[in-house]
């Protein structure tokens, strides 16, 4: 399953139920105080339900009743589901899904002496009676409700809770289907609960402000399950030197106790030797260590909080592969502590996790650093409005305006350029050939080395995320350079031409339209074939190079399926990660002869010098 959206009610800050659409990848954005923390607790209260969370003081001040609400719809659902005995149904003909097709869990909290829980399914649901509550009627009742109904079940299986709810339903013509809130905490409509909870995501939360030493709970858990599956593999060795240890110690404590006797009959028959075995893995802890054996709590911050979140990442991995289901990584500030490269690296990260199959993403910032590296559809503004608090989405043209006034863009005096490209896997490409031509001596930069030292700022053009600062920049008197694809065949003229026209119409401003389809058109074909035998691809300008790669490794690894019978969905998933192959792996294997006869118009070489000559002016 993955989550695609939120609706929190009554809980601290969020007064109205305010609803939040989901991405694979979200970015909240706003000021300290504005309400994102709230949207991360309030999922990890619906997911893990932690001891004393909610607490009554969650209950927003002017509420006008007892109770907050947190919601949380899913998609991908699972194709089957077993709630009644073996029986394999859907959600679906359980009546369990909303208007959209979606699964809408509720969960309502009522403040009183103690919080009470009640979870509900938000369903397009039957509600003619005798039809409405068949979700919480156990075996027997069932029955009693078919025969009421005049209903024969001599050909339903009566054992099956789901057969016999199946019959009732599809007696009727007529079941007045509405949207509902079916109460999964009580009766039989609990068992169905149970059985749903497993098939959520796990919900993984690293707060900004947590302690950060290895001897967290979460730095500890992944390395305990390591120790675990270690001793496994030599138990049984393990536990035969453990007897004779016991033996050899159980006849010296005899023996104690057989002297002791000599001296004092009273004391000896006070004494019962007994010798006990403690549990193999609680003889062994782990601690990191780094240079010169300082541990990690005597590290920088910024360095135990880099290497606490790798640590939750591999114990939130090792809890979806023993569920069987997906992963939610929350992440609160990541910038927290960290150097501007290591903010980089850590974006890196979290879009490569974004393109594993069942992970999601949701961060929060304040920082303009880390928002302008991201596509603008994955911004949320969260922001109040006469106390008020809303979540605009930053794929709206309003909120792109908002977001650039609540943080701004606060450039180093040291950056000399922005270089605006079509997005990350661009950015890789970018870095990556540079580096391979001024490692050959050719006088261009590496812009890599150019970003890192700050001198350089890649801004992602996806989605038109330029439009989220193409307004500011032109107030620092910046360098400002765009390479576009073409994308389109000629003679039809460029996909975005008009977009760079207005660009090269500015002061300071240089935008290229690649000759070729897009930047993966410039790796040679026989680099891509030493990385991909069988290749089909033909070096041609203008043919789909990441299509062409993905469809050939597809095949070669002997799936079964045919490209051709994938839905698109599939084929979209294994074509980015395609292109992230191809702008790292594959390109890296680049050679300056190999570019000057791919690119016989020397189109990169040009870019990088006019770059070259505005870092260094």
């Amino acid at each position: 399953m993955k989550l695609r959206k939120i609706k929190i009610k009554n809980f601290r800050c969020y007064k109205i139920e305010t609803e939040i659409n989901l991405d694979d990848l979200t970015v909240f954005i706003g000021k300290n105080d504005a309400g994102k923390s709230s949207i991360f607790d309030a999922l990890e209260i619906f997911f893990n339900e932690p001891k004393d969370s909610p607490d009554k003081d969650d209950l927003h001040v002017a509420a006008n009743d007892n109770e907050m609400s947190i919601s949380c719809i899913f998609e991908s659902l699972p194709k089957e589901i077993v709630i009644d005995a073996t029986y394999p149904t859907t959600l679906k003909e359980e009546y369990m899904l909303n208007s959209e097709g979606l699964l809408e869990i509720k969960k309502v909290f009522s403040v009183g002496a103690k919080i009470t829980t009640k979870v509900y399914a938000i369903a397009n649901h039957p509600t003619a009676n005798n039809f409405n509550d068949l979700l919480t009627l156990n075996q027997t009742n069932l029955r009693r409700r078919a025969s009421d109904l005049s209903i024969s079940l001599s050909e339903v299986d009566q054992r099956v809770n789901t057969k016999i709810r199946r019959a009732i339903w599809e007696s009727s013509d007529n079941l007045r289907l509405g949207l509902t809130e079916v109460d999964l905490s009580k009766e039989t409509a609990k068992a169905i609960w149970d059985k749903i909870k497993p098939q959520l995501p796990i919900f993984a939360l690293f707060k900004s402000d947590r302690p950060s030493t290895d001897q967290d709970a979460e730095a500890q858990d992944p390395m305990k399950a390591a120790i675990k599956e270690a001793i496994s593999g030599q138990e049984q060795e393990l536990d035969s030197i453990a007897e004779r240890v016991k033996k050899e110690v159980q006849e010296i404590a005899n023996r104690t106790v057989a002297k002791i006797k000599e001296m004092n009959a009273e004391l000896a028959s006070q004494l019962n030797p007994r010798v006990t075995i403690k549990k193999w893995d609680s003889l062994f802890s782990v601690s990191l260590t780094g240079d010169e054996d300082i541990p990690i709590n005597k590290r920088g911050s910024g360095t135990r909080r880099l290497i606490l979140l790798n640590f939750f990442r591999a114990k939130a991995e090792q809890d979806s592969q023993e569920k069987g289901t997906g992963v939610i990584y929350a992440v609160e500030e990541p910038e927290t502590s960290q150097h501007p490269n290591n903010q980089k690296m850590l974006i890196d990260a979290f879009e490569d996790i974004v393109d594993t199959e069942n992970c999601q993403v949701l961060l929060s910032t304040h920082t303009p650093v880390l928002a302008r590296r991201f596509n603008r559809k994955t911004l949320r503004l969260v922001t109040k409005n006469n106390g008020v608090i809303e979540i605009l989405h930053g794929d709206n043209d309003n909120t792109t305006k908002k977001i650039v006034h609540a943080l701004g863009v606060l450039p180093d005096d040291d950056v000399k350029v922005f270089l605006g490209v079509e997005g990350k896997n661009d950015i890789n490409f970018l870095r990556i050939i540079s580096k391979i031509l001024r490692d050959s001596g050719e006088n261009v930069p590496d812009l890599g080395k150019a970003e890192d030292e700050g001198n350089l700022v890649f801004v992602p053009l996806g989605g038109s995320n330029i439009e989220l600062w193409i307004s500011r920049l032109e107030e620092f008197n910046r360098s400002e350079f765009y390479i576009i694809d073409r994308d389109t065949i000629p003679p039809c003229p460029p996909h975005y031409k008009a977009v760079a026209d207005g660009f090269n119409a500015r002061d300071n401003c240089k935008a290229w339209i690649t000759e070729k389809k897009e930047l993966e058109n410039y790796i040679h074909r026989n680099v891509i074939i030493s990385v991909c035998p069988g290749y089909a691809g033909q070096g041609l300008d203008f043919e789909d190079v990441p299509s062409l790669f993905a469809q050939t490794v597809h095949e070669a690894s002997g799936s079964g399926n045919r490209w051709a019978d994938l839905d698109e969905e599939k084929k979209e998933e294994k074509e980015s990660k395609a292109k992230k192959r191809l702008n790292t792996e594959v390109v890296s294997l680049m050679t300056p002869e190999l570019l000057t006869q791919v690119d016989q118009h020397n189109e990169i070489r040009t870019w990088l010098t006019e770059i070259g000559r505005a870092l260094n002016s």
